[in-house]
């Protein structure tokens, strides 16, 4: 009995969780304009998404953000990692720890007006450039975490052999510890692409009309009435953000067999 009602309450929580995403990529297929009633299969809306110019421009405009946005992210979260990790106990170490990680409590609303604040503080315009930074700001501290695990792994004492050798820290750390952490460097710039991928609240803060990404595009459309197109463009927004979090979890996987 007690497995049963395990396997029961399982089932009833996938069910809470994916359910609704299980029957938005079911109506997505749905050949009536109409989403709450199903005419049949069609795979119209995704050939009518290919005519959106609007859905378009805000799907290029997401996916160039963020892959500039986790780059910068990875960047910079592989630095501050190195610096939690390589430089001991300096004095000012927890606030740098606590300052890397705050993001990761914050909420985002919080986050996204503290950065509208800065960027007109700076008088910078709303735009492409303002949602990368933020987007960055955003993701950093997720890539910060999984490649602070990742160094903490390598054994110090293959640095320390390098550098035995003649190898300066600098290049022992490019040339021993980064290969190392090749897997964890792939998997937390998929989850920061992942991550600027999916934000709204964030973005909704601080783009401008010009850079509007595709999660606003879409929020913007159902709050005029939910159509297939619609359920068409989130259900592949899903399916491409499933597929980075896989590609995440094979990279973290790899690293752990090597």
């Amino acid at each position: 009995m007690i497995a049963l009602a395990r396997r029961l309450a399982l089932l009833l929580g996938f069910a809470f969780l994916y359910g609704p995403i299980l029957v938005l990529a079911t109506m997505s297929f749905n050949a009536s304009r109409l989403v709450t009633v199903w005419g049949g299969f069609s795979t119209q809306w995704y050939a009518t998404l290919l005519d959106d110019a609007a859905m378009l421009d805000a799907a290029k405009v997401s996916l160039e953000a963020a892959a500039l946005s986790a780059a910068i992210a990875t960047l910079l979260g592989l630095c501050a990692a190195a610096g939690l990790s390589r430089f001991g106990g300096f004095r000012t170490r927890g606030l740098f720890f606590g300052a890397v990680h705050a993001p990761l409590v914050l909420p985002e609303v919080v986050l996204g007006l503290a950065l509208l604040s800065a960027f007109v503080s700076f008088g910078m315009s709303r735009g492409f450039a303002t949602l990368v930074i933020a987007h960055a700001t955003f993701t950093m501290c997720f890539a910060s975490v999984a490649l602070l695990a990742a160094l903490r792994g390598v054994d110090p004492a293959q640095e320390e052999a390098a550098m035995d050798l003649g190898a300066t820290p600098l290049q022992a750390f490019m040339l021993v510890v980064l290969p190392a952490i090749a897997p964890s460097l792939a998997s937390a710039y998929l989850m920061a692409f992942t991550l600027s991928m999916d934000d709204l609240v964030i973005a909704s803060f601080a783009t401008g009309p010009g850079a509007t990404t595709l999660p606003m595009r879409i929020y913007s459309q159902v709050r005029l009435g939910v159509t297939p197109e619609i359920n068409a463009a989130s259900t592949l927004l899903l399916g491409f953000v499933g597929l980075l979090l896989a590609l995440a979890a094979l990279a973290r996987r790899g690293q752990k067999t090597a």
